[in-house]
C-alpha cells in the first residue's frame, strides 16, 4: 500500500500562531517565509534546504497555497513592509532627538 498525503492538510492557520498567517501545519514556518525564499530566486528544493525540517510537499503545498491566494499574501507582504518603515522611521526621530 502506497502512503498518500492529502495536501488540503499542509497549511493550517491558528489564531495564536503567527498572528493567524497560514502556515505549514505543524511548524511556525509561515507561507510568507517560504514566498520570500522563492521571491528572491530559490528553488523548492533550495528553499528545504533552508529549513531542514521542512519536505519537499510542505513548500510546494505553501507555493500552490500562495498562488492560489496571492492578494492575500502579498498584501501580507506589504503590510510588513509598511510597519517596518514606519518603525524606522520612529528610530530615526528618537535618534535625531538626543
Amino acid at each position: 500500500m502506497i502512503a498518500t498525503t492529502d495536501i488540503g492538510t499542509l497549511i493550517t492557520r491558528k489564531a495564536n500562531i503567527r498572528g493567524g498567517r497560514p502556515i505549514i501545519a505543524g511548524t511556525g514556518v509561515t507561507v510568507r517565509r517560504i514566498v520570500g525564499w522563492y521571491k528572491l530566486g530559490d528553488t523548492p528544493e533550495e528553499i528545504v534546504e533552508h529549513f531542514g525540517h521542512l519536505t519537499l510537499a510542505q513548500v510546494f503545498a505553501a507555493l500552490a497555497y500562495y498562488h492560489a491566494n496571492r492578494d492575500e499574501i502579498e498584501n501580507d507582504i506589504a503590510e510588513e513592509e509598511r510597519e517596518v518603515e514606519r518603525l524606522e522611521k520612529e528610530f530615526l526621530a528618537k535618534e535625531r532627538a538626543k
